[in-house]
C-alpha cells in the first residue's frame, strides 16, 4: 500500500512559495525522466532491476550459513542504508535484536572502545565481515577491516572463508580495500561507480546484509518503484509526492523554516531518520544553501526535544511519520489501568497509545503555528521501507535542483578525510 503524505499542515506556512517551488520542480522531474531514459543516472534503473539479484541472494546465503555474528565495516552511507534495512528484522531494536539470528552489528563508527570489545567477545570461527567502501580508501573501513583480519589470523580462521568486500572495481586509481583483501583471496562484490554510498540503499550494500537478516530484497525494490511512478508517468508536480515535499522544504526555508525534522513513531524507523540526516545534509549543505537535517522518535522524543520543538525558535519544519498501530500488542486489564489512575486505557492497546501520541504530536505543532507534514505507512515491510527510502532520495535530488547544487558530490567531507590521513601519518 502506497504511503499516504499530507501536508495541510504546513500549506498555510509556505503560502504562495509553494506554488512557486512546485512550478520549478517540473524541470527537475524532466530531468529526472531524461536521466532515467538515458541511463545516466544509475540510482533511477535500481528499483526496476532484478538481474542482480540471484547474485546478491547466494552472497548473502554464502555469509549467513553457520554464522552466529555478521560484523559489516563500513561508514556513512556504507552503513546507513544497510542498518536501515535491516532494522525492519528486528537490528538494533530492543526486545528483538537478542533474538535475531544471525546477530548483525554494524560498525558505523569508529571508536577503538567498542571496536576492541566487539572483536574479543565474538565467537571468531563463527563471525562473518562485510567490509564496504565505494572508493576502497575510507581510513575508517580499512583501519576496522585490517584489526578484523589481524583477529582473524590470530584465532587460525581464513580472511577467505569468513569475509566478503564491496568496493569499485579496480581501475588505473589505487583501491586501498581491494588491496588491503586480495592477498586473503577474498571475494569480491563490485560497488556500482554510478551510486554514491549515500544513495546505495537499493545496491548490493544495502541488499546483501538485509538478504542475510532474512529480508525479501526483492520487495524493497519493488517498493522504491511506487515513488518512482509518479516521475515516470509525467505526472504533474503536484501529483508526485516527492516533488510536493521537495517543494514544501524549499518553500519553508524561503520563510526561515531551516532545519527540518523528521519524526518516526516506530523503533524500526530509528535508522531510517539517521540515514535521511545523512542524505540530506551530505546532498544539499554546500554554498551556504540547504536546511540542517534533524532525526527525532516518538514517542520518547517527546518527553525531551517536544519541548524545543513546540516553543522554541519557529525555525523548523516538521515531517511526522506513523505506521498502523491501532490495536497493536496486548488489551490492557481495566483494573489494573483502574489502579494506576488511568481507567481509559482498560481495554486499549500500547499501539492505540502510540497511534493517538503520534497524531496529537502533529496536532499540537500544527495548532502551535509550526508547518507539520505527516506520512503515515499503512503497513511496515519491505515494500513500504523501499518506498520510503525512494521518496526521500527523490525528494534530496529534486531539493538539490531546486537550490542549484550537486545532490551528488560532497566536497568539505573529502577534504576531511585528506586532512585526517595527513595528520595520522604526521604523528
Amino acid at each position: 500500500m502506497p504511503l499516504i503524505q499530507n501536508i495541510d499542515g504546513a500549506r498555510a506556512a509556505a503560502g504562495p512559495a509553494l506554488e512557486a517551488a512546485l512550478t520549478r520542480s517540473a524541470a527537475a522531474l524532466d530531468w529526472l525522466r531524461e536521466q532515467h531514459a538515458q541511463n545516466g543516472l544509475a540510482l533511477l534503473r535500481y528499483p526496476e532491476k532484478t538481474d542482480d539479484l540471484a547474485a546478491i541472494k547466494a552472497a548473502a546465503q554464502k555469509i549467513a550459513a553457520g554464522a552466529t555474528d555478521i560484523v559489516v565495516l563500513g561508514t556513512g552511507g556504507s552503513s546507513l542504508g544497510g542498518q536501515t534495512l535491516a532494522q525492519l528484522a528486528g537490528y538494533g531494536v530492543e526486545g528483538s535484536a537478542a533474538f535475531t539470528k544471525p546477530r548483525l552489528h554494524f560498525m558505523g563508527n569508529l571508536d577503538p572502545v567498542s571496536f576492541d570489545a566487539l572483536l574479543s567477545n565474538l565467537p571468531l570461527k563463527t563471525s562473518r565481515f562485510i567490509a564496504v567502501s565505494k572508493s576502497g580508501g575510507t581510513g575508517e573501513t580499512l583501519m576496522q577491516t585490517i584489526a578484523a583480519l589481524s583477529a582473524l589470523k590470530a584465532g587460525g580462521v581464513a580472511a577467505k572463508d569468513v569475509m566478503l568486500g564491496i568496493s569499485e572495481p579496480a581501475l588505473k586509481t589505487a583501491n586501498g580495500l581491494r588491496d588491503l583483501l586480495k592477498p586473503f583471496d577474498v571475494p569480491f562484490m563490485e560497488h556500482d561507480t554510478g551510486v554514491g554510498g549515500r544513495y546505495s540503499v537499493l545496491t548490493n550494500v544495502g541488499l546483501v546484509a538485509a538478504a542475510a537478516a532474512g529480508l525479501d530484497v526483492g520487495a524493497v525494490r519493488r517498493g522504491a518503484t511506487d515513488a518512482l511512478a509518479p516521475v515516470l508517468h509525467k505526472q504533474t508536480p503536484d501529483k508526485v509526492p516527492a516533488a510536493v515535499g521537495a517543494a514544501l522544504g524549499v518553500a519553508l526555508a524561503e520563510k526561515g523554516r531551516t532545519v527540518s525534522v523528521v519524526m518516526a513513531y516506530a523503533d524500526r524507523l530509528e535508522r531510517f531518520t539517521r540515514w535521511y540526516v545523512q542524505l540530506w545534509a551530505e546532498s544539499l549543505g554546500k554554498g551556504g544553501k540547504g536546511t540542517t537535517p534533524l532525526a527525532a522518535l516518538g514517542p520518547v522524543d517527546q518527553h525531551s526535544q517536544l519541548q524545543l520543538f513546540k516553543d522554541g525558535p519557529a525555525d523548523k519544519f516538521f515531517t511526522v511519520i506513523t505506521t498502523e498501530t491501532i490495536r497493536r500488542g496486548a488489551s490492557l486489564d481495566a483494573i489494573l489501568a483502574k489502579s494506576a489512575g488511568e481507567a481509559g486505557f482498560g481495554g486499549k492497546t500500547m499501539g492505540d497509545l502510540v497511534a493517538a501520541q503520534g497524531r496529537a504530536t502533529a496536532e499540537t505543532l500544527t495548532k502551535s503555528g509550526h508547518p507539520v507534514r505527516t506520512i503515515h505507512l499503512p503497513k511496515l515491510d519491505e515494500g513500504a521501507l523501499g518506498e520510503l527510502l525512494m521518496h526521500f532520495m527523490l525528494e534530496t535530488i529534486i531539493a538539490a535542483r531546486l537550490l542549484g547544487v550537486d545532490a551528488f558530490d560532497q566536497p568539505a567531507v573529502e577534504e576531511g578525510k585528506v586532512l585526517a590521513k595527513k595528520y595520522l601519518a604526521g604523528g
